[in-house]
């Protein structure tokens, strides 16, 4: 079996949020995801300093870099 190569790209939070909380709702992933990134000391300051409007609905791939750099890869 083939193991896929994470990519740097723009993603939903949605879309993230499962790769990282997979069998769930899609809300829920989300909804643990955003607490995971409260959690991780300075990260949502540092997502907020790229231009992160927390009611977007999409990561650009530079927010996704400080995401994989905190959480590693899904």
């Amino acid at each position: 079996m083939e193991e896929k190569t994470f990519q740097y790209r723009s993603y939903g939070k949605g879309e993230l949020a499962m790769l990282y909380i997979p069998n769930v709702q899609q809300q829920s992933a989300v909804d643990r995801f955003n607490e995971w990134i409260d959690a991780a000391p300075g990260l949502k300051e540092r997502l907020i300093a790229t231009g992160m409007n927390p009611r977007s609905r999409h990561y650009t791939p530079a927010q996704v870099h400080l995401i994989v750099e905190v959480l590693q890869e899904p």
